[in-house]
């Protein structure tokens, strides 16, 4: 998983690193001047759902095809399997007391990985019919628990089983006090990535299937449990791929991008959907976390490696 098992990509030796690229020039406020774009493990098929155990000074992300996930570990820079098989996990978060929570493609579910290293199940299900497959998520801090259910992991066998779907594609809520799940949106053409802004008055949600691809913007309304006025923040445009992406706490998106050479990376964008940075990678970037003491180290889990950039951003918490 070293550098040396690929040597068609070496870093920038040079500062400031040319794959940091300044679309406007607010930007330049969350770039650090020396630093570079690393590489810190490769050798996945379709790498996915980075999120940072700051107690263990660690990334765990997930490799769908390859059923496992892996952690990389900041003091030694080794990178261990962490789970295998995985039920093809893929996006991955923390929730508020520090657990691990999984979307897994193949068992159809949503897990909690308990201190003990023990499974919980939060959700599997959905009026009696089970879910698609859900993709990723995220917890607010009222501690509930949101997540996407395209139907990715049930098209084929290299990410998931074929079968059969028994619900539309929605986005859920799962409440953590009850467990009690609910629709907070439907009649998106396949969600995918979901983030809460900074103070959870908007959740932004990935829409994969359309053409071309959109970053959803929705209200977050009453008691903080329903979305309403949706409307497209962000238009990819042709060639643009969103698939994960993480808010920072000025609110700014730092999205995964690409499809093609000059698309590849993460693509950062204002509250307001204005692109204003890009970091060039060599391969597609699905999604991203901060991590860091300070959550200003972005972790970017790409198709076939997982790279880091140190910014002066910070990621927003919960993330």
């Amino acid at each position: 998983m070293s550098d040396e098992q690929n040597t068609g990509w070496s870093p920038s030796l040079r500062y400031p690193d040319p794959a940091v690229k300044t679309l406007d020039p607010r930007f330049d406020k969350y770039r650090v001047v020396l630093t570079n774009v690393e590489r810190l493990a490769t050798g996945t098929l379709w790498g996915e759902g980075p999120v940072w155990l700051g107690d263990q000074r660690c990334v765990i992300w997930s490799d769908i095809p390859n059923d496992r996930m892996l952690r990389w570990d900041e003091e030694s820079g080794q990178t261990t399997v962490f789970r295998k098989p995985s039920n093809r996990a893929n996006g991955n978060t923390r929730d508020r007391q520090g657990r691990l929570v999984t979307c897994e493609h193949q068992s159809r579910r949503v897990t909690r990985t308990e201190y003990d290293g023990s499974i919980t199940v939060i959700c599997d299900s959905f009026e009696g019919k089970r879910l698609n497959s859900p993709n990723d998520v995220v917890v607010k801090s009222d501690g509930s628990i949101w997540f996407t259910d395209p139907r990715f992991g049930i098209l084929s066998y290299y990410e998931g089983e074929i079968a059969d779907a028994e619900l539309p594609m929605n986005v859920y809520r799962v409440d953590g006090r009850t467990g009690a799940v609910t629709v907070v949106a439907d009649g998106i053409n396949a969600p995918n990535g979901l983030a809460f802004s900074p103070d959870e008055k908007k959740l932004y949600i990935v829409e994969s299937r359309s053409q071309p691809r959109r970053i959803l913007s929705f209200d977050v309304t009453g008691d903080g449990s329903k979305i309403a006025n949706g409307k497209v923040l962000i238009d990819s445009g042709p060639g643009g791929t969103p698939d994960g992406f993480r808010c920072d706490i000025d609110g700014n998106l730092w999205c995964g991008w690409g499809m093609s050479p000059e698309l590849d990376g993460v693509r950062i964008f204002t509250p307001q959907g204005e692109p204003i940075g890009h970091i060039a990678l060599p391969e597609r970037c699905a999604n991203v976390c901060f991590g860091g003491r300070h959550r200003n180290r972005l972790f970017m889990a790409a198709a076939h490696s997982l790279y880091a950039l140190y910014t002066n951003a910070q990621g927003a918490p919960g993330g």
